[in-house]
């Protein structure tokens, strides 16, 4: 069914929003996000604890964990370029077609690494075809988030676009939560029998998550917006080109708003993951424990941060959840420093709430700083290009500042850099004349 049929007899219009179609994609892009990120984030803790042993086997255990991060940061750098690709036909054609495409795309990645041979079985091109797998997983990731945000929010009347938003950002942490607790429920195996064959099923159980993703985005209408989007005839022939022309101020902005709520997840789990059990003695299953309660505590404390964005002027609610940050960052690296499992625990949710509530509201407020015919290309972009500079690198940069001084308070700083900079930047927007005209816009509708 084209896009246009489709305004005719099941999508809804602007003007007249069906709640049951809004539930149905909120719900959709909930699930989405959530299989997508799963998918991801198991790789990012394979990647603290086994492929660089299994795929970097020459190098030693401290390079060898620096080669995996590497290969982790790749699937980063792969996001932009899928954020322009998507963004571009789900600009064009629409959305649901797209996030359905990235879904399909992101499963065969991943249970592609599920059944990937290792360097003792095929030499160098074990690491080659990591490396490719992986840059699937980034493409298909870069699309993805983009889509089902919008999913979400093009449902939502306007006032409600950031709470509609925090169904798709929900994703995050359920799936990170999912992955943290696969691999803890793989500690019962023998070291011999994990790194043989039991760190490949996270990666081969992805088949089944995708089916039912699958089934659920089917079941969607296409977003009014981009229903009228498509009658008005507005699509761009290149959306990138517009985006680039006349809103790239609000696109470096967003790359820097962007930053706290993503960046800090990696140095919180992937890098401390590696630095608690190969520095300071925490044990596998030990520090996997302190991570899946840190990610209870987010799952239930982020929408909080889109609740407190939609009842309180926005540019307050930023202030009121980063700010703590900057207290709680160090506290948390001195806290599992001590080597204490209760410690290390307060101190990860402590640090995980300012941010994760950040979080919550920053798609919504993304999603409303471009118009309809260039806003996946615009938000996609921003949101990408963010994560392939800081959030991909941040373990591997992490895990350097650490290796070449020998103290982890470099690694303070640089996640605190990362707060300041998303308050600097996402203060700027919400003074600026592309959220003056979303408030403008929304008295109007």
């Amino acid at each position: 069914m084209s896009i246009r049929n489709a305004s005719t007899s099941d999508a809804p219009t602007v003007a007249g929003i069906d709640p049951k179609q809004g539930r149905k994609a909120g719900i959709a892009a909930f699930v989405g996000t959530t299989i997508e990120w799963f998918d991801f984030y198991i790789y990012g803790t394979a990647s603290a604890l086994v492929l660089g042993k299994l795929f970097f086997p020459e190098a030693s255990a401290a390079i060898g964990t620096l080669a995996a991060f590497a290969t982790f940061a790749v699937g980063f750098l792969a996001r932009p370029l899928g954020g322009i690709i998507f963004g571009h036909f789900g600009d064009k054609f629409g959305r649901k077609n797209t996030v359905i495409t990235t879904l399909l795309l992101m499963g065969a990645a991943t249970v592609g690494v599920g059944l990937l041979p290792t360097y003792a079985q095929i030499g160098v091109a074990a690491p080659i075809l990591l490396i490719l797998l992986r840059v699937i997983q980034g493409v298909a990731m870069g699309g993805e988030w983009g889509g089902a945000v919008l999913i979400a929010t093009e449902f939502a009347p306007p006032k409600k676009k950031i709470l509609y938003g925090a169904f798709a950002q929900q994703g995050s942490p359920v799936g990170n939560l999912l992955a943290t607790l696969a691999f803890l429920g793989l500690t019962f195996l023998s070291n011999e029998a994990f790194n043989s064959w039991g760190w490949r099923l996270p990666f081969l159980a992805s088949a089944v998550l995708i089916i039912i993703g699958l089934y659920i985005r089917l079941h969607i209408t296409e977003t009014p917006e981009m229903v009228k989007a498509v009658e008005s005839k507005s699509q761009k022939r290149v959306p990138l080109a517009e985006l680039m022309k006349d809103h790239w101020r609000v696109v470096l902005l967003g790359v820097g708003a962007v930053v706290a709520g993503v960046a800090i997840t990696y140095v919180k789990t992937t890098f401390a993951l590696s630095w608690a059990t190969k520095d300071l003695g925490f044990g596998r299953t030990e520090f996997l424990q302190i991570i899946t309660v840190a990610l209870v505590a987010q799952v239930v404390i982020q929408p909080f941060g889109a609740i407190l964005a939609s009842r309180i002027d926005v540019k307050k609610a930023v202030l009121w959840m980063l700010l703590p940050e900057i207290v709680l960052l160090p506290l948390m690296f001195f806290m599992i420093q001590t080597g204490n499992f209760a410690l290390a625990m307060i101190g990860m949710v402590l640090a995980t709430a300012p941010h994760a509530m950040y979080y919550s509201a920053l798609a919504g407020v993304l999603a409303q700083l471009f118009p309809t015919h260039i806003r996946y290309t615009g938000i996609s972009v921003a949101y990408q290009l963010s994560t392939a500079v800081f959030a991909g690198t941040a373990p591997f940069v992490s895990q350097a500042l650490l290796t070449s001084t020998g103290s982890i308070w470099p690694v303070v700083f640089l996640a605190l850099g990362y707060v300041l900079l998303s308050i600097i930047c996402m203060s700027i927007l919400l003074r600026g004349k592309a959220w003056a005209n979303r408030e403008a816009d929304a008295v109007t509708n």
